[in-house]
Order: structure tokens, then sequence, then C-alpha cells
């Protein structure tokens, strides 16, 4: 069985995760900034919590080694943490933007740095990445967390090529739309209040992107399920798209200009300028 590590596990996909994991046997580190925070996790004592604040080098390197030194390696680690910033691009402040980008994209890294020489030594492991829907395709004031998502994406190719042949997998989800909790960590920039012409666009698009999933976000399950097994499907694939509206919109903007692929949704949302 595996020994698995999971940021971001206070609620919604990684809450999941770490309980799809431990449902099947293995050893799992559930991390968050506050341990204790997630009831479904408090009723397993099969679950280790740890507290794991992506931010911060310190807490990331505690936790993982005190996972590691409770299990004697880490074969698996998920990379879920993350929050949402919202706003217009030229709204965005310096502190909205670092904020965005440190969680999601430096914590990664912070993450590698700690967990990667452990995985190599110990001859392999494998890192998934929970990227986005929008880390391929771009939305309307979500382009910050967009940008940080392009970013796993780019993460977790160069790592492919870096680790691979030190027996390190490295694989990213693309998740479209689900139910998750990811809402209570999110903001809108300063400047994009209830009260501005964007904030009333931000409303129109979001009502009209709901169409694409019939109005229902889906079971986050799915999700951690997909988690489960791109950590141990052998050989894999690098890149999975997780929901149908992940796989409709990363395919039709693969397979035609942006041109066309920006009027066909816009006609599919019915969201014109």
């Amino acid at each position: 069985m595996a020994s698995v590590l999971i940021t971001g596990c206070s609620s919604g996909f990684g809450e999941l995760a770490a309980v799809k994991f431990a449902d099947h046997g293995h050893r799992v580190f559930a991390t968050m900034r506050t341990p204790g925070k997630s009831p479904m996790l408090n009723a397993r004592a099969d679950i280790t919590q740890l507290a794991l604040d992506v931010c911060d080098g310190a807490s990331v390197h505690s936790a993982v080694g005190a996972a590691i030194a409770a299990a004697g390696r880490l074969d698996v680690v998920v990379n879920n943490a993350g929050i949402e910033v919202f706003g217009a691009v030229h709204l965005l402040s310096d502190d909205e933007v670092t904020r965005q980008l440190d969680t999601n994209v430096t914590g990664i890294v912070r993450v590698a740095r700690a967990v990667v020489p452990h995985m190599v030594a110990a001859g392999g492991g494998t890192i998934v990445n929970v990227g986005s829907l929008v880390g391929l395709v771009a939305t309307p004031y979500g382009g910050i967390y967009a940008a940080s998502k392009h970013a796993v994406e780019a993460l977790t190719e160069a790592m492919h090529f870096e680790l691979s042949h030190l027996g390190v997998r490295v694989r990213v989800l693309e998740p479209g739309q689900f139910a998750t909790e990811l809402g209570k960590n999110s903001s809108f920039a300063a400047a994009m209040g209830p009260e501005t012409p964007e904030h009333e666009r931000y409303l129109r698009f979001h009502s009209a992107m709901r169409s694409l999933v019939n109005g229902a976000p889906r079971d986050p399950q799915i999700v951690a399920d997909a988690i489960y097994a791109a950590a141990l499907d052998e050989p894999g694939q690098l890149r999975r798209p997780v929901g149908d509206d992940a796989e409709l919109v990363a395919g039709a903007k693969a397979q035609m200009p942006f041109e066309e692929f920006d009027l066909a949704m816009r006609t599919t949302l019915n969201w014109f300028d």
C-alpha cells in the first residue's frame, strides 16, 4: 500500500481524495492549514491530519518531514491546495495577484522542493497536481486564477521531463465545474465591488457558464476518483480532463482557431458584448 500526502484537505477534492485512498487501505496524511476543520476526516482514525500551509516553506518541510518519519517514505503527493481570486486583470492589485500565485503556483514549488529529494532517494513516486479546465481555457474575470492554473500545466510538463528518468511520475488533472467549497477560499478584487459594471457582467457570465452543466455543478467525488486513478495508474497519462464540460470545452478549443472557438463559446453561452 502507498503512503500518500495530500494538501488542501479541509474540504472538497482533497477531503474526498483522502477518504478514497484510506478506504483502499493506503496510509494517508491529510494536510491543511488548520487540522481538525473537517468532520469527515475527524471521524477517521486511519487518516493522519497534519498542519501544512503551502505559503510557508517551514510549514511544508515540517509536515513532509513528519509524514516521512511516520511512514518511512512518501509514494504519492497530491498538490490540491488552492484559492481563487476573481477580478478583471486591470483591476487587480499587486497584493491580490501575489496572494493568488503564491498559493496556487509557488505552493507547488515549495512542496516539490520538500518531497522530490525523498522520492528520488526512495527510488520513485508520483506527484499529482490538481489544475483546472481554466488552465487551458481562460475565462473573463478569472484571469489571474486561470494564469495560476496555466502555470500548473507548465510546471507539470516541465517536472515530467525533469523527473521521469529519476522514477518520479508527474500528473495534472483538469476539472471543469464541480460543487466544492472553493468559493469559501475565493475573493473579489477590491476594485470590482458589487456596485461596479464589471461585477454585474461577471455575474451574467457566471450564470451563463452554469448552462454548461445544466445549472448544477457535478459531484466532486468524480474528481477524487480521478486523483486516485492518476496516482496509481501505470503508465497513466500526463493530463486528465475531468468532467463532461472539461472534455467538451478543451476538445473544442484544441480543434479550431481561437476566433472560431470564441464565437462558438459565446453562441453556446448566449453571452455577447
